[in-house]
Parts: C-alpha cells; structure tokens; sequence
C-alpha cells in the first residue's frame, strides 16, 4: 500500500511539473523599430544568438507609441515571461509601475532607470557611451581634412548629449582647436525615426564644413550616414556596426554592446542577478568597430593612436567626462 502511494504521488508530481518548461524570455523594442540597424536592431541580434545557442524561444514587442509600454509589459508579465527585457529610457516609468505586481518577474531597462531599493527585481543596464564616443571622436579628427566635425542626435535627452559630449572630447583631444558642430533631431520619441530630417541635417553640417558626421540617432541615423556618402564625406556609425552599410564611407561606428547585455540577460533566465551594472570600455561594453569596410580609412597610427587612449581610460589615466552627472560639457555648449 505504501508502495503504491508512493508511485502514486511520484505520478501526480510528474503530471504537475510535466507542463512547466522554463520560462520564456522576453524582449521589448524602443519606438524606431526593430530593424533600425543601430540600437534596436543590437536587442535583436542578442536575443538570436541566445536563441541559436540555447535553442530556446523568446517573446518579442514592437512599441508604435508611447501608450503601448506598460500594457505591453503586463500582457508579458501576465504571459509568464521571464525576464523581461526593455531597451531605451522610456521603458523606466512603466516598469517602475508594473513591476511590484509581478514579484517573482525579473525585469531589465537598458539605458533606463528603475530604483533598485523600490524595485528589487529590476536590472538597470546602463553604458558608458562617452567612453567609446571619446574614440570615435579621436578617429574622426584624425580623419578631418577641413577641421570641422559634427554630431547629429535622435531625441535630445542626456544620454544623447553624453554620446556627443564623448565625441568632441576625442576630438578635441587630438586637434585642440577644431570645430565641432551639433545638432539634435527632436524632443519627441519621433525624433529616433526620421531618416530624411537626418539626411537634412546630415547635408546642413556639411555645408558649415563638417567632413565627418557622428550620428546616434537610431534609425534617424541611417538618413545621416546615406547622406554623408552622398556628399562625399565621412560618417560615424552607432550602437551596431554600421560600416557595412557604405562601404569605405563610415569611418568607423561607436559600438555599444547593447546585444551583449540582452543575451547576458537571457542566459540568466530566472536566475539573473539585478544588482545595476554600468558597462564601459574596461567591460567591453562600449568600443569601436575596424573591418574590412573600413580598414582603407584608419591608418596603422589612426588604430595605434585610439587604442592607447583606451588603454588610459580603463586605467584612470584619461577621465572622460559624463555629461549626465553635471548637465555640463567640458568641449561643447548644447
């Protein structure tokens, strides 16, 4: 009898745990799409190499507008996604909001904030984008013929202005006394979207004698690198490697290793660990992008020259200055 009991209750715990598989991941996109070939695009290609590694299946989101964040996050939630994983600011608000009510959901907000002492089950991912820009900038004065370079942005917020605070920092490192344009799309989610008032802006720089153009400005951006090639003149990729788009006319691109982060979170699963990470050059999360489109515009010197000063900034020997911690930049006025 007590055989039997046994089998049966081995029986009944097998038929209770027969339909509990691991939970899926989840990925939430920012407005601009998911194939915006910059930052978007980055979530994606971590959350698929997760996929081809694992063989694991994800959930994904596409925002259109603002209103769709937080019903987003609680129909996943209530799906049983876990964890959760956002990209851009605007997601911050609304998992602060959502969050308390799924306890045993983790959630993730890359470049976002959320109060880990309110929300213990929140990671923050955050980059140190003015690390890598400082490099990107150091290349695109070196590359200057006419001692001007600029910088294009999506929405204007901090985190954009630390991408073009970084920026002229790098420039002004090699060339002192250049000449650094700036100019931001918008101050709306749109701003990420706009490709033809990127290629506007793009062809404006130009005329003030802009010859290399920074753009972190999502898909906005691939409006500004189309038209520097266009124009003749040298572009700067973000957050992907976007050198392939025109070949030997993208100086190089500001990779921020946003597909790193959301595959890191994925392999976590239910198990991640939410303790704020801040991923800079010493992480890896932040760099430059050098292959075969662009091994014809960075001089041996160009690589030498960069890579020295990477070296210094992971030691504490170059402090780059975050914009976000003042409002203030040490090489531009915005």
């Amino acid at each position: 009898m007590t055989l039997m009991k046994n089998l049966m209750g081995a029986a009944a715990t097998l038929a209770l745990t027969a339909g509990i598989a691991a939970a899926e991941p989840a990925v939430i996109y920012d407005l601009g799409g998911k194939f915006d070939k910059s930052f978007n695009e980055a979530a994606y290609n971590g959350a698929e190499k997760w996929k081809a590694e694992t063989g694991g299946t994800y959930k994904e989101l596409e925002m259109q507008n603002e209103a769709q964040r937080e019903q987003a996050l609680r129909s996943l939630a209530e799906e049983g996604a876990n964890p959760i994983v956002t990209t851009g600011f605007g997601m911050s608000d609304p998992i602060a909001a959502v969050a308390a009510d799924f306890p045993d959901t983790k959630f993730v907000t890359i470049d976002g904030w959320v109060d880990p002492a309110e929300h213990p089950n929140v990671l923050t991912i955050s980059f140190s984008e003015h690390e890598g820009s400082y490099l990107v900038g150091m290349l695109a004065a070196m590359a200057s013929k006419t001692g001007t370079v600029s910088f294009v942005g999506g929405m204007d917020i901090p985190l954009i202005r630390n991408f073009a605070c970084g920026y002229a920092q790098g420039a002004k490192a090699v060339k002192p006394d250049i000449k650094f344009i700036s100019s931001m799309t918008g101050t709306t989610p749109a701003a990420w979207n706009d490709p033809v008032k990127g290629a506007e802006l793009a062809k404006a720089q130009k005329s003030q004698g802009s010859d290399v153009i920074f753009a972190a400005a999502g898909g906005t951006g691939v409006g500004v690198l189309q038209a520097a090639a266009d124009e003749g003149i040298l572009s700067v990729g973000v957050d992907s490697n976007q050198n392939y788009l025109f070949p030997g006319k993208v100086l190089t691109s500001m990779l921020k290793r946003v597909d790193v982060a959301v595959y890191n979170s994925m392999k976590a699963g239910e198990d991640l660990d939410t303790a704020t990470q801040t991923l800079g050059l010493k992480e890896e999360g932040v760099g430059y992008a050098l292959d075969d489109n662009n091994k014809d515009l960075i001089t041996p010197e160009m690589k030498a020259a960069v890579d020295a000063a990477a070296e210094k900034i992971k030691s504490g020997e170059i402090k780059v200055h975050d914009y976000r911690t003042d409002n203030t930049c040490p090489a531009a006025e915005f």
